[in-house]
């Protein structure tokens, strides 16, 4: 829940890089909001629940894929891949799954090193 609640911090931040666990952790809780609140429109027969989270995190959700992205060292501008029918999606879900970029890149220092650094017991 942490990373949900980071990337809700970082809400329109389009700079740096996230790890892929941090990013799967926010599609992860997303899907999970998303399929509670399509369970309370199908019992109230509406669409407003689904329709309010879905613009709720519509920022967000850009922004931490761009700082996936980032992490690839790829610019963020590359989620654009997924416009073109079937073949773009498939390419920005290989780019997403792939592993952080080895040390700093264009986009900032590597998270994962950062982690390891500053890890407390």
């Amino acid at each position: 829940m942490e990373h949900f609640t980071e990337a809700l911090k970082r809400y329109a931040d389009f700079t740096g890089r996230t790890r892929r666990k941090g990013f799967w952790m926010f599609v992860l809780f997303y899907l999970i909001f998303y399929v509670i609140a399509a369970v309370i429109d199908g019992v109230i027969g509406t669409i407003l629940f689904t329709s309010v989270l879905s613009l709720a995190l519509f920022v967000p959700n850009i922004a931490i894929t761009a700082r996936r992205l980032h992490d690839t060292g790829r610019s963020g501008w590359m989620q654009l891949i997924a416009l073109i029918p079937l073949i773009g999606a498939i390419v920005l879900l290989i780019f997403l799954v792939q592993d952080s970029q080895e040390g700093d890149n264009d986009y900032g220092a590597n998270p994962k090193e950062g982690n390891i650094e500053g890890a407390t017991a």
